[in-house]
């Protein structure tokens, strides 16, 4: 049981679905309910491995912000004031497209007599 071969892993695997739900095509990689798909030998052969992953993961998020541009105090300012003003804007042309519509709907049932 030490070293099996990849297709006596994919027999074992219990695949849960063949059809890529979002596309209807199948499946980029089967889904499969086996603990030990990562192959890092199951959940008991490695208990500690999710540490490794995680400081993994740490690091990389570190090298990424590390990367990133952060906008000044006036790039800040600048699309906070476009914001609020489209935001604004906006709220008065949906606010006049419904009161146009409900009064349109108001003449129309005056109309009718309903």
């Amino acid at each position: 049981m030490a070293c099996q071969s990849v297709k006596d892993i994919r027999a074992h695997n219990v695949k849960t679905s063949t059809l890529d739900p979002v596309k209807g095509g199948p499946a980029s990689r089967p889904v499969s309910r086996n603990a030990g798909d990562g192959g890092d030998g199951g959940v008991l052969g490695r208990p500690t491995a999710w540490w490794d992953r995680a400081r993994t993961f740490i690091g990389e998020v570190r090298n990424e912000m590390k990367r990133v541009t952060w906008p000044n105090k006036r790039e800040v300012y600048a699309t906070t004031v476009v914001v609020i003003l489209v935001s604004a804007f906006f709220g008065v042309y949906l606010w006049a497209v419904d009161m146009a519509l409900a009064s349109a709907v108001h003449w129309l049932f005056a109309q009718v007599g309903a």
